[in-house]
């Protein structure tokens, strides 16, 4: 990895989407792209809809830098629909949620790097750099976990997990894989929102995972167990009916 050559010589990103739903930190992180890398166009979105809304004008980004938290979509379902709208576009993920989990997580579904949300300007400038070489870029610190019994079992062992969920945990489980956040979950299911957040962790424990990044990956996994092309949203919540 080089670190001799000028970041404002080398990164040539001309235009990049911030999706993010503090808009102070948005704009400040679009500020700083502006100043630091000279991108010509650096447009923001405080949510999903909003970014590929954006998408869907003329503006064509090089680069997206997602949040992982957003408030119509949440986990890495809204990474997916990123991916599937702008499929030969690397999207760096920026979240607070930065454990060595997650990371994973992402990095296996397709994503060009993950930044904290505490990260220096030096570490953004290198995450840039490695993606504008064709590298993933790793957080400091950053060590892959070891592979859980979960992630071992294959897609029918998945499936027979899955089929010990009870009705009302495969109802989460769905929006789970459809990105809704709790708050969202609570409302269509009628439920307060401690009592979905309480339905989640049994469900996490009955599927063997420590989070709902993992659980939905999970899901998934089963269609890369047989041999299968990555599962879609629909193809994840089709599993669980």
């Amino acid at each position: 990895m080089s670190t001799k050559c000028d970041p404002q010589d080398q990164l040539v990103i001309k235009s990049i989407l911030v999706i993010d739903d503090h808009p102070l930190y948005c704009d400040a992180l679009a500020a700083t792209l502006e100043k630091l890398f000279r991108s010509r166009s650096v447009k923001t979105a405080t949510s999903l809809k909003e970014g590929l809304r954006l998408v869907g004008t003329r503006f064509q980004p090089d680069l997206v830098m997602l949040d992982l938290k957003l408030p119509d979509v949440t986990g890495l379902s809204g990474f997916l629909k990123v991916r599937s709208k702008l499929p030969d576009v690397p999207v760096l993920v920026i979240s607070a949620e930065s454990s060595d989990e997650t990371i994973s997580a992402l990095l296996s579904a397709g994503a060009a790097g993950f930044i904290p949300k505490d990260a220096t300007h030096k570490i953004l400038q290198q995450a840039l750099l490695d993606v504008r070489e064709g590298r993933r870029f790793l957080p400091p610190g950053f060590t892959p976990p070891k592979r859980t019994a979960a992630q071992e079992m294959n897609s029918r062992q998945v499936a027979h997990k899955i089929a010990e969920l009870t009705p009302q945990q495969n109802r989460i489980m769905k929006l789970i894989c459809a990105g809704k956040p709790n708050k969202q979950i609570a409302y269509e299911l009628s439920l307060a929102e401690a009592t979905v957040k309480a339905h989640i962790t049994a469900l996490l424990r009955r599927l063997g995972v420590n989070n709902r990044t993992q659980a939905a990956v999970l899901v998934r996994s089963a269609s890369l167990s047989a041999g299968l092309p990555p599962m879609s949203d629909s193809d994840a919540r089709a599993l669980l009916s």
